[in-house]
């Protein structure tokens, strides 16, 4: 039988639940995904202009903005992707509204703030429309579509506010309207109905998206080097940021988003679990911190006197955290985190505050410490997880 996939696409083909058989990633969604790396990078950009506290704080809401918009998009596609005319022009227009954040993002939190709202908007609009089709006909997932339905639009209304007003209370509606929607994953696993997400396609849709971040990283050092034109004291830290970048993938495809994707394979079909809902959450801090990393590190091979200790070690310290998260969280207890990749945490934190506070680490010194710690726990993660088969095999 023929791959689905390579099959035309239907012109119409109404919405049913898509939780079960085998199933990967669209070309659809792989297209979709571009418009997001476009807006991480424009704030990076932002980011790299304004390393102050404020700038931070307005790099990880917007960050949480755009995470958010593509996990809401993610979790419908999960359940009820139909690949029809109707859902593929729906998506369409959503990753073109995800082009007009990203054309925005660099003052969305300054001239540009309403484009960047009303762009946003345009994405919550398109998503209650699928949600709307999806009510319709799928009378089995109702209860749950009901909830997203609802937080959907509750989003979109504070959304739709924050146009008419300024200042503070403009970015006070859209957290309330953010908070709205995140709840509703939440309520939905505890009234829902016990509707359940296809677990192999959730974790494949969330590592790419951790690739996606990571390919900043990896753009970060490339563009370093290239703005120094290869000086030497630039080149260094150069190699060991991609060392330590490396490092990073390989924790986590290998160890920490392994483990939580064991743990859905497990424990994800029944959505009251809680499961998949740590699994959710928990890439928020993880992602943020490689974002916040990619920066560190070209602040630090462009300006290797004069970097950004906060961005690089708080970076690193929140992708382990992040990392920590989903491991604990989807394990349903703490100690499945401790001592990896937990431990790391504190060695992070020491190695940022002498770096931050007396400026004598060198730009080599301060990435390769803090590189190290992530090869370590790298290494840690590999022992720890052989001992789990070995203790396995015995029993």
């Amino acid at each position: 039988m023929a791959d689905e996939r390579e099959r035309p696409a239907p012109l119409v083909r109404p919405p049913e639940l898509r939780v079960e058989g085998e199933r990967s990633a669209s070309r659809l969604e792989l297209f979709f995904d571009l418009a997001y790396l476009l807006v991480v990078a424009e704030l990076a950009t932002a980011l790299a202009e304004d390393l102050t506290w404020p700038g931070a704080a307005a790099f990880a809401g917007l960050f949480t903005v755009t995470w958010w918009s593509w996990v809401t998009t993610t979790l419908y596609a999960n359940r009820f992707d139909t690949n029809d005319v109707v859902y593929r022009l729906a998506k369409l227009g959503t990753a073109a509204a995800v082009v007009g954040m990203a054309a925005s993002a660099r003052d969305a939190v300054g001239g540009k703030a309403v484009t960047f709202a009303l762009c946003y908007l345009g994405t919550r609009v398109l998503l209650l429309a699928l949600y709307a089709r999806a009510y319709r006909h799928v009378r089995d997932a109702r209860a749950t579509i009901r909830i997203y339905l609802a937080g959907v639009a509750a989003g979109a209304v504070l959304w739709a506010a924050s146009v008419a007003v300024d200042g503070p209370a403009r970015y006070a509606l859209w957290a309330a309207g953010i908070l709205a929607e995140a709840a509703a994953p939440l309520v939905a696993t505890r009234f829902g109905g016990g509707v359940p997400l296809h677990v192999e396609h959730l974790p494949e849709r969330f590592g790419l998206f951790v690739m996606l971040v990571l390919g900043e990283s990896i753009m970060s050092i490339a563009s370093g080097v290239h703005e120094t034109d290869w000086r030497a004291d630039a080149v260094a830290p150069a190699a060991i940021a991609f060392l330590a970048v490396a490092a990073a993938w390989w924790n986590y495809f290998d160890l920490g988003g392994a483990a939580g994707k064991r743990r859905l394979e497990t424990d994800g079909d029944d959505q009251e679990s809680w499961v998949p809902d740590a699994y959710i959450y928990g890439h928020l801090p993880l992602t943020l911190g490689l974002a916040v990393f990619a920066v560190g590190v070209e602040e630090y091979i462009v300006h290797p006197g004069d970097g950004a200790p906060w961005a690089l070690h708080g970076g690193v310290g929140l992708f382990l955290a992040g990392t920590a998260a989903v491991v604990a969280g989807t394990a349903g207890t703490l100690r499945a985190a401790w001592p990896w990749p937990a431990a790391a945490l504190p060695v992070v934190a020491a190695i940022g505050i002498i770096d931050g506070t007396t400026d004598a680490l060198p730009a080599p010194a301060a990435i390769g410490l803090t590189g190290a710690v992530v090869v370590a726990t790298v290494l840690a993660g590999i022992h720890r997880q052989r001992r789990g088969r070995l203790r396995t095999a015995e029993t």
